[in-house]
């Protein structure tokens, strides 16, 4: 589709007063006292601890420093596949990849298998909306596999398709859609409307987040002083590849950084091939600089929900679906077991009902949101069948009961025709010390990684030979965890003595 000025104008237009009919715009705050609203907030291949107030990172969040006064911060929160659709899909749904449809990213290779989320599953917004709540969508979907003939806009016009409409019957509850499936041209992005057909996309001469904390900011607005609550996700494609499509004004906040500096002290990469090295110096200062911004306008919004009266009655959360990693480890994507790639920032604050604290303890992974978020908003007795994953509101909110000893790692291997191969692939458990996992083909596990964080918190040594007995121990574990999600995968690690 052509960027005519007058179709853009017309697509911002609809797009802005799609907004929810029930709206008084004249009250002071939301008046549905008994419900909470929500609000998410997601970021794309954000790591775990980049953030001014974790210390760690040489970078700069105002705005999400401040946020962390008031929220609870879980630092050991992991996405249990950190890749972006099968991560996606397990935040929505509450249920593994087997089961919701989203074994791998939403692209056209994976179209034969079928690969997106699945329609008949209830996900936390469909029960939100069943329950009477505006919701709202805004900006990276990626939950629809490309069909042809394939959109055409830049990432669809290569060997593999990415971007897709998604159809308003698989939107899973959200009524207010602003979104497209995966589009990484974050200053000149791509969006349908809520009413949009398949190919009434239109383009915007802004970077991606600024506009969507726009529209997010205008929804806040145009929904105060209404009887329903609601809830709303905004998705954030930066700090996603694409690092360098990022406003100058953030780019200036490290024009002085020294990345020399920062690879000396990282020993899973200082001494990598000079190719990762490169790469990890030429890409961190822009990817600082979307981190930068993605806290501006986070900061926006939530100034906008304090302005409204709505900040002490929303649960607002902070989450990514996965980390980076960016070179290190040798690795230049993220789905690989490394903390660099597994952890994810999540903070969440709710008025006086959570109490700020940074968590160390609990082992929380993106696939616990949908049960844990539905019972903490009092709707426990309207978590769907489907959902195979951890209600953790209690331990959340802070009992130290029943804390979970382990956290998933998963990786499918597409070779058969449904994707679901049960023979090849890698599934790893990390606790709070140790990380191990392994991968497999052809149903026997061919190499083995065990890690101890606590005195290794870079991962250089692998002890699965070292420490034969606790990588044992660890397997056992995993193949409990697999039993019980129904993971194909476990009829590899059944019995399994290593490798």
């Amino acid at each position: 589709m052509k960027n005519n000025l007058n179709l853009y104008f017309t697509a911002i237009a609809s797009t802005l007063f799609q907004l929810p009919s029930s709206a008084a715009a004249a009250e002071p705050e939301n008046t549905a006292s008994a419900r909470p609203n929500l609000l998410v907030v997601m970021a794309d291949q954000f790591r775990g601890d980049a953030f001014g107030f974790r210390g760690k990172e040489a970078v700069k969040t105002p705005n999400f420093d401040a946020f962390s006064k008031e929220a609870v911060v879980l630092t050991q929160a992991v996405s249990g596949y950190p890749v972006s659709s099968p991560a996606r899909g397990m935040f929505l749904s509450g249920a593994y990849p087997h089961v919701n449809g989203v074994i791998t990213n939403c692209q056209s290779e994976s179209a034969t298998q079928d690969v997106e989320l699945r329609e008949d599953l209830t996900c936390w917004s469909d029960v939100l909306h069943a329950e009477g709540y505006h919701t709202a969508y805004i900006g990276k979907w990626h939950l629809d596999k490309p069909v042809r003939p394939f959109i055409d806009c830049y990432n669809n016009r290569g060997k593999i398709a990415w971007n897709e409409w998604c159809p308003p019957h698989r939107r899973h509850g959200f009524d207010y859609w602003v979104a497209y499936g995966t589009y990484d041209w974050h200053l000149k992005p791509m969006y349908w409307n809520t009413d949009a057909g398949r190919q009434e996309f239109y383009y915007v001469d802004r970077w991606g987040p600024a506009y969507e904390a726009d529209l997010a900011i205008h929804y806040l607005d145009s929904i105060k002083g209404s009887d329903r609550p609601f809830a709303m996700m905004v998705s954030m494609n930066p700090p996603h590849t694409g690092y360098e499509l990022v406003p100058d004004k953030y780019k200036k906040l490290y024009e002085g950084l020294n990345v020399d500096s920062i690879v000396a002290q990282m020993p899973h990469l200082r001494n990598a091939d000079k190719q990762y090295i490169e790469l990890f110096k030429k890409s961190l200062p822009d990817y600082y600089a979307c981190i930068s911004g993605v806290d501006e306008q986070f900061g926006r919004i939530v100034k906008a929900l304090k302005r409204n009266g709505l900040f002490d009655h929303t649960i607002v959360v902070f989450v990514s679906d996965h980390g980076d990693s960016m070179g290190m480890h040798e690795n230049i994507g993220k789905n690989i077991f490394y903390e660099e790639a597994m952890r994810v920032p999540f903070m969440i604050s709710w008025g006086g009902r959570l109490s700020p604290r940074t968590d160390e303890a609990l082992l929380f992974s993106l696939e616990d949101f949908c049960p844990t978020i539905l019972a903490l908003m009092g709707l426990e007795n309207k978590i769907p069948s489907s959902v195979q994953t951890r209600n953790l509101s209690k331990q959340l909110a802070g009992s130290r009961e029943d804390m979970p000893e382990y956290q998933l790692y998963m990786r499918y291997s597409l070779v058969n025709a449904t994707g679901k191969n049960p023979d090849t692939g890698t599934r790893g458990v990390r606790d709070k010390r140790y990380t191990y996992a392994a991968v497999f083909r052809e149903g026997a596990i061919t190499e083995e990684y065990l890690f101890d964080r606590e005195n290794d918190p870079y991962q250089m040594t692998n002890l699965a030979d070292k420490e034969a007995k606790l990588a044992g121990e660890l397997r056992k574990a995993l193949a409990g965890m697999l039993a019980v999600a129904g993971d194909p995968a476990y009829a590899v690690f059944s019995g399994a003595s290593g490798k």
